[in-house]
């Protein structure tokens, strides 16, 4: 596997999640991450990274930004979320999480959210 952890053999369903994402994957692509809007720095959707497909990544950066519908608050669900958070952590990712509801209703909250911690990666040395 490469530095970026891609995982080929989920190919098919990531495209199946770009189809079909949700209103608030929606709206945070097309107002903060689609067109180098943050930053000038290029995100994907729906990138396989080891057994995940997560919701946006920044390869240069290696954050990787998810977005929880109502779903993740299920118990069993955060748990898998954890785990799924760790793992990827542990390959050098930066994770960040928003629900749903943060994005539809406080997007510039969010917008300046990862506007943040890009600065905090970009001082970390994360940049080309």
């Amino acid at each position: 596997m490469n530095q970026n952890h891609y995982n080929k053999h989920l190919q098919s369903c990531a495209k199946e999640n770009k189809q079909s994402m949700t209103k608030a994957e929606a709206c945070l692509w097309k107002y903060a991450l689609s067109k180098r809007q943050m930053l000038g720095y290029a995100f994907r959707r729906q990138r396989p990274v080891l057994n995940y497909n997560v919701d946006f990544i920044c390869l240069k950066l290696k954050l990787v930004i998810e977005v929880d519908g109502y779903t993740h608050q299920l118990r069993e669900n955060e748990i898998k979320d954890v785990k799924r958070q760790r793992e990827i952590e542990s390959k050098g990712f930066t994770v960040l999480r928003f629900k749903d509801d943060e994005v539809l209703n406080n997007m510039n909250q969010v917008r300046t959210a990862i506007q943040v911690q890009i600065g905090l990666l970009f001082e970390e040395g994360r940049r080309d």
